[in-house]
């Protein structure tokens, strides 16, 4: 080999490696990329698992009160009837 062709032959070579040095660096940079927005990704998901557990409980809470107050309701209105009741009674007892 001629010391031209050894000189041609070594600056592909360098030619070769700068290019694979430069798609190393996009694809660390484009990982780099990807790492970062599963991070966000995992943040947001447990934000989401948070507020979602959140909400459950207070979902309970309220049913627990609409029960609470639908009872109160039924209760109510059964001591309406029986003071109705109570009052044609004394009307009935009354004519």
């Amino acid at each position: 080999m001629s010391e031209t062709e050894l000189e041609e032959g070594l600056i592909a070579a360098a030619a070769r490696f700068d290019r694979a040095l430069a798609r190393l660096e996009t694809s660390t940079r484009d990982l780099a990329g990807r790492l970062q927005r599963q991070q966000r990704i995992e943040v947001d998901t447990q934000r989401l698992v948070h507020e979602r557990a959140r909400l459950a409980t207070e979902l309970d809470k309220t049913a627990a009160r609409a029960k609470r107050l639908d009872d109160s309701a039924h209760e109510v209105s059964r001591r309406l009837v029986e003071a109705m009741e109570t009052v044609r009674s004394v009307l009935q007892k009354a004519e």
